[in-house]
């Protein structure tokens, strides 16, 4: 069993940053690839940004390119989604989740653990 705690989420405005924390405890963290997505009220979750297991490779929706950076830090058990330059259409709960393998994916249904979400709210 895997259990994941997101936090960092807050209200935020425009132009403003943010940093999410997903703490994973139950498994070999460092064996799997880590995944963001989000949920907007109304919306299908979506693929935010994933990163490998040793950090070689990441991938992000094109929404985020340039703005948002994902990272890990193994030792720590801990991934990070470093937002910036938020806009309102971020705003949507912030899910992190561990992928089957050591892969990055934008495909949700390859990820088997997800926390339980923290609250993201940007404000215009």
């Amino acid at each position: 069993q895997v259990q994941l705690v997101e936090s960092g989420g807050g209200l935020v405005q425009a132009g403003g940053s943010l940093r999410l924390s997903c703490a994973a405890s139950g498994r070999t963290f460092s064996s799997y690839g880590m995944g963001w997505f989000r949920q907007a009220p109304g919306k299908e979750r979506e693929f935010v940004a994933g990163i490998t297991s040793n950090s070689g490779s990441t991938r992000y929706a094109d929404s985020v390119k340039g703005r948002f950076t994902i990272s890990r830090d193994n030792a720590r058990n801990t991934v990070y989604l470093q937002m910036n330059s938020l806009k309102p259409e971020d705003t949507a709960v912030y899910y992190c989740a561990v992928a089957r393998f050591g892969i990055v994916t934008m495909d949700p249904y390859k990820y088997d653990y997800w926390g339980q979400g923290t609250q993201v709210t940007v404000s215009s």
